[in-house]
């Protein structure tokens, strides 16, 4: 399949940086007073941490499977001679074998072949428990910052703007016009988008079902709250 072809299969970790470094600027750029650049700095670094961590993640997971398949495979051939001796010795020289006396070779044997087989699952999952375990706390991480990014629009209501709203002496300080409010909006549902697709990019290192369900479930609170940004500056427009 040509290189162009592949391109359009897979998340391409450089580009989703690329668009969140010119995010970052263009937030600097139009907010430099505004805390929202630093949280489009802090997806910056997450972007950057996912693409550097999956190539060591392949060079640790080649090393740590070919320890683990060497450990595996010596794991087997002990509990296949134990096995083995210990039906040798349980053969009577006079040749008469009695059904009793194979009951405790027999327990044996099965508990050598249960030890081995846990041993040789624990090590053969293993560096598939270490990418999930790091794209796990990826993730929650990302979650953590659609949240951070939710707060920062919670307060950017619309009807402020309005004649008619009458704020209080608990009221916060309001200095956005309609059209910087807009833009400001705006950043907020491209950060979200963007935490989003950083999830997806996890999900291209892993087709582990706990990964994956974490990444669904990233998708879908990016999703709603983007979907609450965009009612506000639909009631902006309509104004």
């Amino acid at each position: 399949m040509p290189a162009d072809e592949r391109s359009f299969q897979r998340l391409d970790p450089g580009a989703v940086q690329k668009t969140v470094d010119r995010l970052v600027m263009r937030i600097t750029r139009r907010f430099p007073d505004r805390n929202l650049r630093l949280v489009a700095a802090e997806l910056s670094g997450l972007v950057g941490e996912v693409s550097a961590q999956s190539s060591v993640d392949r060079r640790r997971n080649r090393a740590i499977g070919l320890a683990c398949r060497v450990a595996a495979i010596t794991i087997v051939t002990i509990a296949i001679t134990a096995i083995i001796l210990a039906i040798h010795d349980a053969l009577p020289e006079s040749g008469e074998v009695r059904g009793f006396q194979w009951l405790s070779v027999l327990e044996s044997g099965i508990a050598d072949l249960v030890y081995a087989s846990i041993a040789v699952y624990f090590l053969m999952s293993l560096p598939n428990r270490l990418t999930r375990r790091r794209l796990l706390a990826l993730l929650h991480r990302l979650r953590s910052l659609a949240h951070v990014v939710d707060m920062h629009q919670l307060t950017k209501d619309p009807e402020r703007l309005q004649e008619r709203f009458r704020g209080t002496d608990a009221t916060l300080t309001f200095t956005l016009d309609a059209a910087k409010l807009e833009n400001y909006l705006d950043y907020c549902s491209e950060i979200l988008s963007l935490v989003a697709k950083t999830a997806a990019l996890c999900a291209e290192e892993s087709t582990d079902a706990l990964v994956l369900d974490t990444v669904s479930e990233v998708e879908t609170l990016t999703v709603g709250l983007a979907r609450e940004i965009w009612q506000k500056i639909s009631l902006l427009r309509a104004d």
